[in-house]
Formats: C-alpha cells, sequence, structure tokens
C-alpha cells in the first residue's frame, strides 16, 4: 500500500474564448495508505480533473502528485483502478468478459486471468451473473460489474468519480455498503468523488471540503465514528451538519 502527496497542484484549462481557465489551484494534502477519503465540492468545481491528475490521466499545469513518494508520471509500476460515474461497460461482453478486459493487456495465462475474475465476481455479489450482459443488469448491478473490473487487476489505490450518483438513493444505500465491506476486506486505499454531503460522511475517514473554481482545500472533516455505520446515527448527523455549515461559509450563506 502506498502513500498519496499533492503538493501545491494547479491545472489550467482553455476556455471556448481562448482565455485560461484556472480549473485547481495551489491544491495539497496527503492521504495514508488503506485509507477511505472523500473529495467532497459542489458540481462542476474540478472533482473529476483531480482524480484524473491523480491517476496520471492528465499533466498538470504546476505542483504535483507522488505516489509512495514518486511522482506519478515516474512510478511506472503503480497500478490505479478507477471507477467512473458512469459504468462504460462493453454491451457486447458478458459480465465476466468484462471484469477480464483489464487482464488482457497483462501478461498472465487464462487460468490466472479466470481466477482473478472469478474472485473479484465473488467479492462484488455478481456470482450467478457471470453470463449476463450489461443491458440484462440493473444500474446497481452494472456499477458492481464497473468496480469489479477496476479491482481485478489488485490496484493499489481505487479512484472512485461520483459512481453512485444516478442510482435512486436505496440502491446508492445498498451499494455503499457494499464498497465499505470491499475496502475492509481489501485494505485499498480509496478516494471517493461526491458532492453528497451525507454520502460523504457515511463512508469516509476523511473528507476534503474543495472550493469552486478554481478548486482548492476549504476544510478538512474527520469522521470518527467506527465501522459498521448505521444511517439515523447521531454522531453522523451531527458532522453532516458540520460539513454543512462549512458549505455555506463557502457560498457567503452563513
Amino acid at each position: 500500500m502506498v502513500k498519496i502527496t499533492v503538493e501545491n497542484l494547479r491545472k489550467v484549462h482553455q476556455a471556448p474564448d481562448g482565455a485560461p481557465l484556472e480549473v485547481i489551484r495551489d491544491l495539497s494534502f496527503e492521504l495514508e495508505a488503506g485509507t477511505f477519503t472523500s473529495i467532497l465540492g459542489p458540481s462542476g468545481c474540478g472533482k473529476s480533473t483531480l482524480l484524473n491528475l491523480m491517476a496520471g490521466l492528465d499533466d498538470e499545469t504546476g505542483g504535483r502528485v507522488l505516489i509512495g513518494g514518486k511522482p506519478i508520471r515516474e512510478n511506472r509500476d503503480l497500478n490505479i483502478g478507477f471507477v467512473f460515474q458512469e459504468p462504460r461497460l462493453l454491451n457486447w461482453r458478458t459480465v465476466r468478459k468484462n471484469i477480464l478486459l483489464p487482464l488482457e493487456r497483462e501478461k498472465l495465462d487464462r487460468a490466472q486471468m479466470e481466477e482473478r475474475a472469478r474472485s473479484k465476481i465473488e467479492l462484488t455479489g455478481l456470482a450467478g451473473y457471470e453470463n449476463y450482459y450489461p443491458l440484462q443488469l440493473s444500474g446497481g448491478m452494472q456499477q458492481r460489474v464497473s468496480i469489479a473490473r477496476a479491482l481485478v487487476t489488485d490496484p493499489e489505490i481505487l479512484l472512485m468519480d461520483e459512481p453512485f450518483s444516478s442510482l435512486d438513493e436505496i440502491t446508492a444505500r445498498k451499494m455503499r455498503a457494499e464498497l465499505l465491506r470491499i475496502w475492509q476486506e481489501t485494505g485499498k486505499t480509496v478516494v471517493f468523488v461526491t458532492h453528497d454531503i451525507a454520502e460523504s460522511v457515511f463512508l469516509s475517514q476523511l473528507i476534503l471540503i474543495v472550493t469552486q473554481k478554481p478548486c482548492t482545500i476549504a476544510n478538512r472533516v474527520e469522521v470518527n465514528v467506527p465501522y459498521p455505520r448505521h444511517y439515523g446515527d447521531d454522531r453522523l448527523f451531527a458532522i453532516e451538519k458540520h460539513a454543512l455549515r462549512e458549505f455555506l461559509k463557502m457560498d457567503g450563506m452563513s
């Protein structure tokens, strides 16, 4: 497991009119290995851009991302799993073959690939659905496939970009509980992006509240409530109220 360090990160895009658009400004934080952290901020503030930079999918304008003390671009052996807001499954491939997809680039024999896929199918509660196609599954089940696909390469870090935002609240609650079970069983370092205050409090050990563009850290909220957690817990509700107050301060509403 590896520590994540973000140092003075800055990202500037080009706006449609050609002017510079500063998305992230001087953003810094450290995350210990094996922890569950949420990046909480309003829609469109740059949270997804931050995840892309942490995954090495985009280049920073300034600052750097260190994984295990190494710049991400120099850490060629690093294995990062990414779960997107939409499942992004291939509809012509079965559940099993979607999960196998990342392994097809690795030098593994077929038996090893199948065993990895089988273990992640079991871990994510997909046993019995191996030969279904994505369009035969509910949204929640499709996201289980997406999570299994992200885990099948055994990544050190799991980055998740609002993976439950399109689900109804009942399904989302089930998926949050499943995600916590998976995290506790695997010990991965999880960075979870959301704009849902209650979701971030229920899931996380640490919440980093970020501002509107240019995105930077506004506050840190520690959730010192032991697992397993339960909806309706007054301790969680108190932390939700505190996080909400911090949001209102950012918007000048309190």
